[in-house]
């Protein structure tokens, strides 16, 4: 698998690339440039070497003292493209954990073919109220973020309400290890693991579960979700990482076939959720559904 950062890195390292090229062009040495932009020279070298994204003003008095003002817009945008795609959890937390629940919403809402892969949790859109809160809980203790938990677990359960729209399709690929996971107690997980049985059974809903002993072509990874195939989003511990590169994103996709082929559906992934809640001490409804 290529690296979540790859993506926020390449378009660093061009935007730095483009930047350099233009004080060559100009026919400035690091110092000169510095001098015309009225900073320290350490700037230049800490922009060029990808450990600094320029701000606006940067670029444009970067493109100034090189005579080229009219790149100037595009190296913005370039700029904040490459901000954009690796965002730290400190950053996004900022306004509240319900406002991070609600940022996502208009695209769950225009996505159409969601494919989501979950290696820790059971995935967002397949969550109770209360092991919402639970994960969320955990989440914002561990992040020092706004105690606004249950607006945001109430957001993020409204959210899956575009499980029911009409024509939308949801391949879901958890590790079986979710399903023993200690996140909540045992009441909730219980509720939480009939919930999965229950959603399972919509005919637009596909749930698959990588059996922890099952041969199996990759190793377990960050989490994931595929929005048609245009994006990526992925969550690492420190930051959500936004991927649209094609060539990256063919990368996920080939990485969720690969697993979902491995992974046990229908009845035998209704078995391992049963076996998992009898683990957990509770006991859930038998569901007539068989896909």
């Amino acid at each position: 698998m290529t690296s979540p950062l790859s993506s926020a890195q390449a378009a660093r390292s061009a935007l730095a690339t483009r930047l350099r090229h233009l004080r060559l062009d100009a026919g400035l040495a690091g110092h000169q440039l510095s001098l015309a932009c009225g900073w320290h020279p350490a700037k230049t070298s800490r922009i060029e070497n990808t450990r600094a994204v320029p701000s606006d003003a940067d670029i444009r008095a970067w493109c100034a003292a090189c005579d080229a003002d009219g790149q100037a817009e595009d190296l913005i945008a370039a700029a904040r493209s490459a901000t954009s795609m690796y965002v730290e959890w400190k950053r996004l937390n900022r306004a509240g954990l319900a406002n991070l629940q609600q940022e996502i919403v208009p695209l769950v809402e225009r996505t159409r073919a969601f494919r989501v892969y979950c290696s820790h949790v059971v995935p967002g859109l397949l969550q109770t109220p209360a092991y919402a809160a639970a994960v969320i809980a955990a989440y914002g203790t561990f992040h020092r973020a706004a105690d606004d938990v249950e607006a945001a677990a109430a957001a993020r359960v409204k959210r899956s309400k575009v499980l029911h729209k009409r024509g939308r399709r949801f391949a879901f690929l958890i590790e079986e290890s979710v399903l023993h996971s200690r996140n909540a107690d045992p009441d909730t997980t219980g509720a939480q693991l009939e919930h999965l049985i229950e959603l399972a059974g919509l005919p637009q809903v596909s749930l698959g579960i990588v059996a922890t002993r099952a041969p199996r072509p990759l190793w377990s990874m960050e989490s994931f979700t595929v929005y048609d195939d245009v994006q990526v989003g992925i969550e690492l511990l420190s930051a959500r990482v936004t991927i649209t590169a094609p060539g990256e994103i063919a990368t996920y996709e080939r990485a969720f076939a690969d697993l979902a082929t491995h992974a046990v559906h229908g009845a035998g992934a209704r078995t391992l959720i049963r076996r998992a809640a009898a683990a957990h001490g509770v006991k859930v409804r038998n569901f007539p559904q068989e896909r």
